[in-house]
């Protein structure tokens, strides 16, 4: 009978099963990356069924990379894709905080708690934790600000020529592309086997020049993009048959010539395509001294427009007499393609500015890891900023503690125990940092609470020395930004974890299937 007494029973313990199994699998994901976190932090190697390695620090990638199968695992990688995806770091933390909210979520459901109130009391502490690091937050006044060095070896585990690489890219940038909608100064990071690490003015391309061409440079670049294939306009098949289509099929070949002629006239270099190259203009344009790389991604060209200031065109409008390539030909000061990286560099190009922040390494896996890490450091400079710096290795999240015990007094009732989460995972950064320095977290954790207790700002733990210290003192500092996404990221995560009720199989989408009747009809 509905509302039964068995019935209560059944529903309670099928949440008490989802809500365990589902808090079960975020806690495994996340302790497989847990190990990664601070200055001590160690690799995690994946293998895959064919026994390649890689070998990672970055939380991210190795969750990219992992098998998961179970949902709310899988969910737990989402957040931190999204946590990548808006800031480019801050994946771990995300997680930590996501995994801590939800743990104690649960035991305070299962304790007699209402979700409801568990969820109010978890964001009145997470809106109150933001609001306070946001006061918390120094300004980065300029690229010769020391704290911004700091963020660049923070996130980019103490390299200091990675952190050198991605400071001198950030300046060529300028802070008002920094602060472009959609720009991530992470894209211009590049890596390469073999190569040296530098940064310079320009873009690269995978590309060889085709047909083993002798000339692999132009200097100065004149550059036409053409988003399509090189090739004169088809006649169809059926028409070639004809008087009328085989002379249509001659004009058009004629007219493909004049406008390959105009682009040699024009004294255009080089030119890209975006699809195949005919014969009849690798032969023209080749002889002529024009480098052709073909088979550009979309990607590619638009970067190399916005770059040169080059407007991409169509091969029709290639064969308009009246069409003036001078007003589509991007500029550069120079094009060459390396033969010892293997790849075409426009260096110094007429529209807007870019940067190639170039990083090497001795093996496929290293060159891998090294530009995971150049890009960890790109997104942390450009988000330091654009929103400044709070005390990082944990330091930020503990002196947030007195004040989240303040709101968990003020609130009363139930949703207290929802602040209570809050207080669990802005405790959980240090926790995991220390424990992978080799200390005791729960010594060091009540260690820097006391200190904050007492009035101290900033105080972390040195993972060297095991010492209380002011980690704005250390230069130990974090993006100001990461640490709010991070916050953000996670409580969205926990709220939507602690509201499921149940777990049901989706069925199957798919075109509906046909009944019996209908199939035998057919």
């Amino acid at each position: 009978m509905p509302g039964s007494p068995r019935q209560s029973t059944m529903e309670v313990d099928e949440r008490k099963s989802a809500l365990l199994s589902n808090a079960g699998a975020i806690a495994a994901v996340a302790s497989a990356i847990e190990g990664t976190l601070g200055p001590k932090g160690l690799n995690v190697m994946l293998v895959d069924r064919f026994g390649e390695v890689t070998i990672s620090n970055d939380g991210c990638a190795i969750l990219e990379r992992m098998e998961v199968s179970h949902p709310a695992g899988r969910l737990l990688i989402k957040t931190a894709k999204a946590q990548e995806a808006e800031v480019g770091d801050g994946t771990t933390t995300a997680c930590l905080l996501a995994s801590t909210l939800i743990s104690e979520g649960v035991a305070h459901i299962l304790g007699g708690v209402p979700v409801a109130k568990v969820v109010e009391g978890m964001w009145a502490g997470v809106r109150r934790a933001i609001a306070l690091l946001e006061e918390q937050s120094r300004p980065v006044k300029d690229f010769a600000d020391p704290v911004l060095k700091e963020a660049a070896l923070i996130a980019g585990r103490g390299q200091e020529e990675i952190a050198q690489l991605v400071l001198e890219g950030a300046r060529i940038a300028g802070r008002s592309r920094l602060a472009e909608r959609g720009f991530r100064l992470a894209d211009w990071v590049a890596a390469k086997e073999g190569a040296e690490n530098e940064v310079f003015c320009g873009i690269t391309l995978e590309k060889e020049p085709v047909g083993g061409q002798v000339r692999k440079s132009a200097s100065p670049a004149r550059i036409v993009i053409i988003d399509d294939a090189l090739e004169p306009v088809e006649v169809e098949q059926e028409a070639l048959a004809t008087e009328a289509g085989f002379g249509r099929y001659r004009e058009l070949q004629e007219e493909f010539r004049a406008g390959l002629l105009r682009l040699i006239e024009a004294k255009v270099n080089l030119v890209l395509a975006g699809r195949g190259i005919s014969g009849m203009a690798e032969e023209m344009l080749t002889e002529a001294g024009v480098m052709l790389l073909r088979r550009v991604a979309g990607r590619d060209l638009a970067k190399v427009a916005e770059h040169t200031g080059a407007r991409p065109i169509k091969r029709s409008w290639l064969a308009k007499k009246e069409a003036k390539v001078e007003s589509v030909v991007g500029r550069a000061r120079r094009a060459y393609y390396d033969e010892k990286l293997g790849h075409l560099r426009i260096a110094g190009g007429k529209g807007k500015r870019a940067a190639t922040m170039l990083v090497g390494g001795s093996t496929a896996e290293v060159r891998a890891e090294h530009q995971r890490i150049a890009e960890d450091a790109a997104c942390a400079v450009q988000q330091a900023l654009l929103g400044g710096v709070v005390a990082g290795g944990g330091a930020a999240e503990m002196s947030l503690i007195p004040e989240m015990e303040r709101l968990r007094g003020s609130l009363g009732g139930m949703a207290a125990y929802g602040v209570e989460c809050v207080v669990a995972a802005l405790r959980r950064p240090l926790s995991q940092i220390v424990e992978n320095a080799g200390f005791n977290p729960l010594e060091k954790v009540e260690q820097v609470r006391t200190a904050v207790t007492a009035g101290k700002q900033a105080v972390g733990i040195d993972c060297d020395t095991g010492e209380a210290c002011d980690m704005f003192a250390r230069g130990v500092v974090d993006a100001t930004n990461v640490k709010l996404q991070a916050l953000r990221t996670a409580a969205e995560m926990a709220e939507a974890v602690l509201r499921i009720k149940t777990i049901i199989r989706k069925r199957e989408e798919g075109p509906p299937q046909a009944s019996g009747m209908e199939k035998s009809k057919r």
